[in-house]
Order: C-alpha cells, then structure tokens, then sequence
C-alpha cells in the first residue's frame, strides 16, 4: 500500500471533510502558517473581504498530517481540489513533512499560498488582521468563527500562533 498523506495547518486541522487511516502532528519546513489570503467566497466576499489562512514561504509550520486509504486518494484530493482551489490562490504541492510522534519524514499534499495572485494579502499590520478578521462573512461563516476554531484546535494540540494568539486576546475569542 502507498502512503498517501495531506498537511493542514489551518481549517483542514478541525474540519477535514475527508475520511483518513490516521492523523499525527506534523511539521512543514520552508513555510509558516500565515493569515495572507483575502477570502472572498468562504470567509468574506469581495466587497467585505476575510482572511483566511495559507502557507507562506520561510520558516516552518505545525500542523496535521493525514494518512489516506490508497484507495481513497483520487476521491480525497477531487474533494481538496474544489474546496481548496475555489478562486486559484493556493498552489498544490507536494513536500516532505516530519510525523513529530516519530521523526519519519513523508511526501505529503499540501496547500500553499500563491503570491502572485491578487487574493494573497501578504503580510499584514495586526489592524488590518483585525478589520478582515472581523468584516469577514462568507458562504462557510464568519471569520472570527474560523480564527477561533484554528485557535481552539491549535491550543488543543499544544501548539502556539503568536499571531492567532494576539487576535484571540484582542477580539476575546476563548478567553484568551
């Protein structure tokens, strides 16, 4: 059997919408986890753009990583594709990710933020962060719902966001 595997680092983490063999924490060398992207579908619209968040280059990021069934490869990533290519700004690659548990290092799939494309915000002041993070409102809810759910799940797996956690205390998401 191959393994086949998917990083999340943001919403996958809590709300994966695909079925999996496991799940480990991970880590992705080479980028960080980054509110950098305008939502304008799923967290905002293009008049009351959200954030939402992506990979952007430099540094490393914690996430999930997922094992899926061979079997179930081609109908996982078709799922991927829609949910996560919706307007193009993430570019699907293929990188090698760390299973903490072990140390083992695996080719994974993973969703990086396009920096070319006029929804990638790049990095913003922590006013701005705050103004998408509150306006935001799209077909999959609001984007302080989103913050706080990647929070929650963060926390949960003992992992710290600086940037995610400055948010949270500002807007009073978790008692944080």
């Amino acid at each position: 059997m191959n393994q086949r595997w998917v990083f999340g680092y943001g919403s996958l983490m809590w709300n994966p919408g695909f079925g999996y063999i496991s799940t480990a924490h991970a880590r992705i060398n080479g980028y960080h986890r980054s509110l950098c992207v305008y939502s304008l579908h799923h967290r905002g619209t293009r008049q009351s753009p959200g954030l939402v968040l992506g990979l952007d280059h430099g540094g490393s990021c914690t996430g999930a990583a997922f094992q899926i069934d061979d079997a179930k490869w081609r109908d996982t990533l078709a799922y991927l594709r829609a949910r996560e290519q919706i307007s193009m700004v993430y570019r699907e690659i293929s990188h090698s990710i760390e299973i903490l548990e072990t140390g083992r290092l695996v080719e994974a799939v993973a969703f990086v933020a396009d920096t070319t494309h006029d929804q990638y915000a790049g990095k913003l002041s922590h006013d701005e962060l705050i103004k998408h993070v509150m306006q935001g409102t799209g077909d999959y809810g609001r984007c302080r719902d989103y913050v706080a759910n990647t929070l929650s799940h963060l926390r949960g797996m003992g992992i710290r966001d600086e940037t995610l956690e400055a948010i949270g205390a500002e807007l009073g998401l978790l008692g944080a």
